[in-house]
């Protein structure tokens, strides 16, 4: 898409590229919720949110936006019924070998977080296949965060610097804030600006709690497979009249 035709996209919603987020996140939650209401199973509630994460995706990546990263199975989801699981990984498989060629057309890369251990070798293959077809794309970075958990995110990235600093390497003094975040998962990515989170519940589900310190929130109760580009699209306008002072007066 032309630069003209990115800022009439943005014009058309009130809005400038510098009032867009950077960096994205989304809690997708309401998949199970949304099938029960209509007599389906979980796991054709999971496959109606595939819809919704492509669409999500390709309207960042059409607006400019940097990064988008989607909560897409946590550490904790391993207590769901194993039936629930295979069907998931499934899932995930058919979107890596599907949306490949997608991404390649819309100049997107890809990324995964979370711990490797513990998934299916074959998903780990054509994670590092697609990542490596999509490496030299120089627009948004779509990023999924698989099997992950922040608190074990943080306790990788704390014995991490702890091998560092007893084998002399670093000073313990030496550690700040950039230091962890160069050891956590995320290093090189940049901070959320964003937080959208479905189906109305006000928590952060263990996921990116040292990244969204000074993100904003947008929840809406609609779930997952019934959110829409245009719901997107309100969510960037309310980050937009936000006014961001990371604990500063900010302007007057």
């Amino acid at each position: 898409m032309s630069q003209t035709t990115i800022a009439d996209e943005l014009q058309s919603l009130g809005l400038t590229p510098a009032q867009l987020p950077r960096h994205v996140a989304i809690i997708m939650d309401g998949n199970g919720r949304w099938a029960k209401q209509r007599g389906k199973s979980r796991s054709e509630g999971h496959r109606a949110g595939a819809e919704p994460a492509r669409a999500v995706a390709e309207r960042a990546a059409r607006l400019g936006i940097q990064q988008l990263t989607l909560y897409s199975f946590s550490m904790e989801n391993w207590r769901r019924p194993a039936e629930e699981i295979s069907r998931l990984m499934q899932l995930y498989m058919e979107f890596l070998t599907s949306q490949c060629s997608v991404m390649l057309e819309n100049n997107i890369r890809f990324r995964q977080i979370g711990r490797r251990e513990g998934l299916p070798v074959d998903i780990c293959r054509e994670v590092d296949k697609v990542a490596a077809a999509l490496e030299k794309n120089t627009g948004m970075t779509l990023c999924l965060a698989v099997n992950y958990g922040s608190r074990s995110e943080i306790v990788d990235a704390v014995r991490n610097i702890a091998r560092r600093a007893k084998t002399g390497q670093i000073d313990p003094e030496s550690i700040d804030e950039l230091m962890i975040s160069e050891n956590l998962y995320t290093a090189g990515m940049p901070d959320p600006d964003l937080l959208i989170r479905t189906a109305g519940e006000l928590r952060l589900s263990n996921f990116l709690l040292w990244q969204l310190s000074y993100a904003e929130f947008y929840v809406t109760d609609l779930f997952w497979p019934d959110f829409s580009v245009a719901e997107f699209d309100k969510a960037l306008i309310s980050y937009a009249h936000r006014r961001r002072r990371f604990g500063g007066l900010g302007a007057e």
